[in-house]
């Protein structure tokens, strides 16, 4: 155990407290993760305009989700999987694409699987990816902005999912219906 401990809106360092107040308000609860990242106002505080930012970037919002459960099956993030998955679902993204990622599998949708591939090159690639990867983004109806908006998505997922394979951060009871293991993908 890394012993992080995990906050709440309560007992977190000062810094912290509004940002937790205002999760908890959003979302009817603070995450575990917040909570974990509420050791550092400065990190949750950089994750959280990370994801407002990602929030209003030009990808349509199941390609979002694509970057985000993409990003963190190919760092291994079991917390963020298992949370981006139950987002995604309740966004009304497909059960089969959101199993399909999880998996590491392509995706029959062109556009959202040149998002997927391009996801998992930044990530795996460290940002050094292959020309032929962006053309055929490119092709599939994507705009050289949108290359930029996913790398916004992947280094916000970069800040929580190496936070959670620090911290060991505790799944919150509202993403279990979507547990995941490393083991699960083909990555």
């Amino acid at each position: 155990m890394s012993g992080f401990r995990t906050y709440d809106e309560n007992d977190a360092p000062e810094g912290a407290r509004p940002m937790l107040e205002a999760a908890k308000e959003r979302m009817r609860f603070v995450t575990t993760l917040n909570g974990v990242m509420a050791e550092s106002p400065e990190l949750l505080a950089g994750y959280n305009a990370l994801a407002e930012q990602f929030g209003k970037s030009s990808l349509p919002a199941a390609a979002k989700q694509v970057v985000l459960i993409t990003a963190s099956v190919a760092n291994g993030c079991e917390y963020c999987v298992a949370a981006h998955s139950t987002l995604a679902l309740r966004a009304r993204v497909p059960a089969e694409v959101v199993e399909a990622l999880r998996t590491g599998r392509p995706l029959d949708d062109e556009a959202l699987e040149a998002v997927r591939r391009l996801t998992r090159a930044m990530v795996m690639q460290r940002g050094w990816v292959d020309e032929t990867e962006i053309e055929a983004f490119l092709a599939a109806g994507h705009t050289r902005r949108q290359v930029l908006d996913i790398v916004l998505g992947v280094g916000m997922k970069t800040l929580s999912n190496y936070t959670n394979h620090i911290a060991c951060t505790p799944l919150d009871p509202a993403w279990a219906g979507q547990e995941w293991t490393r083991e699960q993908a083909a990555v």
